[in-house]
């Protein structure tokens, strides 16, 4: 599912909103989501799922090509954790 898709549907549901509004508050919501995540908020959507930053440690690579020896910073990166809810439906 897209995020044009997710409008789509939010204004199925909601007739009374137009799509514009039901553009803005998925955006809202992504951005709110995004700011949370870079502040190093953790988000916890209940019957989902949540949201955590995680950092990967430095390391030493290797460059396909090459094959030489290439350092890799330290890095955060976006986590997603199924939660229980979502994981059972899933799996029915």
């Amino acid at each position: 599912m897209t995020k044009s898709e997710l409008v789509e549907r939010l204004s199925e549901k909601l007739e009374f909103l137009t799509k514009k509004d039901c553009e803005l508050i998925v955006e809202t919501v992504f951005e709110s989501m995004k700011e949370a995540l870079k502040r190093g908020e953790k988000i916890e959507i209940r019957g989902f799922g949540s949201f955590t930053i995680r950092v990967r440690k430095a390391k030493t690579g290797r460059n396909p090509k090459t094959g030489e020896k290439v350092f890799i910073p330290e890095k955060k990166v976006p986590f997603f954790k199924v939660g229980k809810e979502l994981r059972e439906m899933i799996n029915e």
